[in-house]
């Protein structure tokens, strides 16, 4: 089971063809968002994951918050040469260590927010630092001046946005070039596409990176009923989830389920070998070392053309799933 390296971008950064979500692995602030969370096995997972040759983790400050980042510096202490992170900042968190939730991408806060980041990855350096979303009261121009002076200091390798309009990739990387864009991407989940997104990146060779390439758990297959989720997870909250979207999308599921028996591999697995198949790089969260090489095996899925013709004929493009985020969140997306 050998991961295929691939090229994220222009500037020089090398990653595997697929990455590992960390977010799961401690919780996200008070919110349970993917179930409860076991230390332990979250590092035998991350400790798997490089033997496999997923040597690519990606976290974020907001994360616990920085729970997360901490829990990656006990799992690659030792071996931090032989992993690629990335890690995000944006959403701003006071000097208490309280999320204010709003988006910060001001010159002084990224320096203090590069700077925790270190200290909790405990690295000299970061390897891909991305902005977690665009800060609309602040020049996107001074938010990458300040994310490439911490590239000439050493402190980031790559910069990386997320979440963001081809018209802000465009201003971004007339500053500094950018490596990579990190939108949510999925067969449920395309507007990065619909929207000349993927167009721009490929015109200006930036990397894509998907995150929830599972569509938050639906394409697992595991997910029939509302009531498969915990009574406190924040997908009840979503749109995607709701009743107006929820069956319509079972229906979907079970016809890529179809395909995917066809081809003796699971839902995931199909999913997962679709995007890859695109040259976009998943990063699928898992806190579970069974879930981490299912995922790791659809690098080596090999999909014709007709059967990417098909997959496309299930969930073509402008298919309506429901919207991934309540309606905060989604005002926060540029």
């Amino acid at each position: 089971m050998e991961i295929q390296k691939v090229k994220l971008g222009n500037q020089g950064l090398i990653v595997p063809n697929i990455g590992l979500g960390c977010m799961g692995m401690t919780g996200f602030q008070d919110a349970n968002m993917y179930g409860k969370a076991d230390e332990e096995e979250a590092i035998a997972t991350i400790h798997r994951s490089l033997e496999l040759g997923g040597n690519f983790l990606d976290t974020a400050d907001l994360y616990g918050p920085f729970k997360n980042e901490q829990l990656i510096a006990k799992a690659v202490n030792g071996n931090r040469d032989k992993y690629v992170i990335a890690t995000k900042f944006g959403w701003e968190i006071d000097d208490n260590d309280n999320v204010t939730w709003a988006i910060n991408g001001k010159k002084d806060y990224i320096k203090k927010s590069v700077e925790r980041s270190l200290k909790n990855l405990n690295t000299d350096y970061i390897d891909l630092y991305y902005m977690h979303r665009l800060d609309k009261n602040t020049p996107i121009e001074e938010t990458v001046e300040a994310m490439a002076a911490l590239v000439k200091e050493g402190k980031v390798g790559y910069i990386g946005l997320s979440e963001v309009s081809p018209a802000t990739i465009e201003r971004a990387n007339s500053i500094h070039p950018i490596t990579a864009v990190q939108s949510e991407y999925s067969l449920f989940e395309r507007t990065a596409e619909e929207r000349g997104v993927l167009d721009t990146l490929n015109k200006l060779g930036i990397g894509f990176v998907a995150y929830s390439p599972l569509g938050r758990g639906f394409l697992t297959g595991e997910i029939r009923s509302i009531d498969d989720l915990p009574a406190d997870d924040f997908r009840r909250a979503i749109p995607r989830f709701q009743e107006a979207y929820f069956y319509k999308n079972i229906e979907l599921v079970e016809a890529i389920e179809k395909l995917a028996a066809e081809k003796n591999v699971t839902s995931s697995q199909l999913a997962l070998a679709w995007i890859i198949s695109k040259g976009i790089v998943p990063i699928p969260g898992t806190k579970r070392r069974k879930y981490l090489e299912q995922n790791i095996e659809a690098t080596n899925i090999h999909l014709t053309v007709d059967e990417l013709a098909r997959i496309e004929s299930i969930v073509p493009l402008g298919t309506d799933t429901g919207n991934p985020y309540d309606e905060f969140s989604m005002g926060l997306i540029d």
